[in-house]
């Protein structure tokens, strides 16, 4: 009977189908989740989906590559992912024209932060973009596009659990400043997270995804140059 299951399981493995109909059902998991902690940042269906794909994969004895393998439709749907904010972005055109300069000062400031910080952590330890744009910089600098990944998804969930959190102590309701923070600071799982709550928050998002996105990949590797 064990040989029996263990047989099916070893075909099934093989089919792209199996590993994609687990990966969207944890994460649907994790969305039932967060709506049972009256959508809480901390019970991030991201950081659960995570959790049950792991216990899944170690469960079975699955390689990590067989996996990727077999979700690389999901990783391709990463980069269209983040350019379909410009759905809400387009919505809301005139209130974004209205607040270019404070998105201008913002997006200097977060920018300047997210790239000494992420240096400086690198120098330390041994940066901030969405996922999809920071695997490219890293390309683009020889970094280890499997690391950035991990990397900036943490740093993703990371920064939608603090936002959160420093939001609510400083009581900014304005969605408008709340997408803006989400998107310089690089975060997609943030800018899902309000782009679920916000329409506006979402249009605000895509600006500071798009522009910090497009000044980090100008100025990271001007500096990995400038430093070798």
């Amino acid at each position: 009977m064990n040989n029996s299951i263990h047989h099916v399981w070893a075909v099934l493995a093989a089919t792209p189908q199996l590993w994609l109909a687990i990966t969207v059902a944890a994460y649907v998991c994790g969305l039932a989740i967060q709506r049972a902690c009256g959508g809480s940042a901390f019970a991030s269906p991201v950081l659960t989906a995570i959790f049950l794909i792991s216990l899944v994969v170690l469960m079975t004895g699955t390689d990590y590559r067989t996996y990727f393998a077999n979700v690389q439709l999901i990783n391709f749907l990463l980069g269209p992912a983040t350019v379909a904010l410009a759905i809400p972005l387009a919505r809301n055109g005139r209130l974004v024209r209205e607040n270019l300069h404070s998105i201008a000062l913002a997006l200097i400031a977060g920018s300047l932060v997210s790239i000494v910080s992420g240096c400086a952590i690198v120098w330390l330890f041994g940066g901030a973009a969405t996922t999809p744009i920071a695997v490219a910089i890293s390309q683009e600098i020889g970094g280890i596009p499997a690391l950035t990944v991990v990397l900036a998804i943490l740093g993703g969930i990371l920064a939608a659990l603090v936002g959160e959190l420093i939001f609510c102590f400083l009581k900014i309701r304005d969605w408008r400043s709340r997408g803006l923070a989400a998107g310089i600071a690089g975060s997609g799982v943030a800018a899902a997270q309000i782009a679920r709550r916000s329409e506006l928050g979402a249009a605000f998002a895509a600006v500071g995804i798009g522009l910090n996105g497009l000044l980090t990949t100008i100025i990271v590797p001007l500096l990995v140059r400038l430093w070798h």
